[in-house]
């Protein structure tokens, strides 16, 4: 393994068919590290944007798992499966609803919600995967939890399929969404096609395919050559893109924090303009540290620069 990975931020269009984990392979050989990881799974059957943090970077994951994201899907009413996706075994079936119940039913679900996570989900309870639990068939208990969905549409209606469009805080599942909009109209549904456009201000479009130039899939070509996937530095534009303040830093200040002085003592002079809980410290164009504000008192988060 690369010992020496260069660090920064991968932007893979995983493809439908394989998992999160296995979108990461092809990168993780290019790259001769296994020092990748993705900050937020797309399911199996889905598509769209992850993005991949590599070396040093993925250090930096928390700043980035909790960003919104924005998705299409494809929802087929009139049933509903285990999985709430194409996957799963059929558990009901209802009446499809007409397009003017079901756009009349989406404005309940605007703004924040309560949602529960479908048992199909790699949420943990007790210490183990709800979706392990849910495929021996000991039902977990599947506790509602706030989300928040900024924009909700319905696309286009050709029944029993309606396309819709979602943009929603972190840890929203649009299967569940699905399957509540559904029970809202007196139907039922799951998701036949999801892909995530966008993750806070990184867009799908600009986005590395995950198949066919990467050659995700095939166990047999272990020896291949892979291209070099484009690392995007962890720079200004990255953190502004997740919503994080950069602030300035002299040279001086840099090694100060570098060795671990207090933060209060180092920038009393600049905390102060910062509205949020973190934020990136530059010296120059160089990434120094990410610092934390919790009960009123700055702490560091990562010191990212080598000493």
């Amino acid at each position: 393994m690369n010992r020496n990975a260069p660090s920064g931020l991968i932007l893979l269009h995983k493809q439908p068919g394989i998992t999160s984990f296995d979108a990461l392979r092809d990168i993780k050989r290019a790259l001769g590290t296994g020092k990748a990881g993705h900050t937020g799974t797309l399911d199996k059957f889905a598509e769209g944007l992850l993005l991949v943090l590599t070396g040093r970077a993925l250090k930096l994951s928390q700043w980035f798992t909790h960003c919104d994201k924005q998705y299409e899907g494809v929802m087929c009413f009139g049933a509903e499966t285990d999985t709430l996706d194409p996957e799963g075994a059929v558990i009901a079936n209802a009446p499809v609803p007409g397009r003017d119940v079901v756009e009349s039913a989406l404005v309940q679900f605007r703004g924040g919600i309560e949602q529960a996570p479908p048992a199909y989900s790699a949420i943990h309870i007790d210490g183990e995967r709800a979706s392990a639990l849910a495929r021996r068939g000991d039902a977990p208990e599947m506790r509602k939890r706030p989300v928040t969905i900024y924009q909700l549409e319905l696309r286009s209606w050709e029944p029993p399929l309606a396309r819709i469009f979602v943009h929603c805080s972190s840890g929203t599942y649009i299967r569940s969404l699905a399957r509540d909009i559904a029970l809202a109209v007196g139907s039922r549904a799951y998701l036949t096609a999801l892909t995530r456009t966008q993750v806070a201000g990184f867009k799908l479009e600009d986005a590395k395919m995950g198949s066919g130039e990467w050659g995700v899939g095939s166990r047999e070509d272990r020896g291949a050559v892979f291209p070099t996937p484009r690392i995007h530095p962890i720079d200004r534009i990255v953190f502004q893109s997740i919503g994080i303040t950069c602030l300035d830093i002299s040279p001086v200040d840099a090694a100060k924090i570098r060795n671990g002085k207090p933060l209060e003592h180092v920038l009393h002079n600049v905390l102060h303009n910062v509205l949020q809980n973190a934020a990136a410290l530059f010296s120059g164009d160089e990434l120094i540290a990410v610092i934390e504000q919790s009960d009123n008192k700055w702490k560091y988060g990562y010191v990212y620069a080598h000493n």
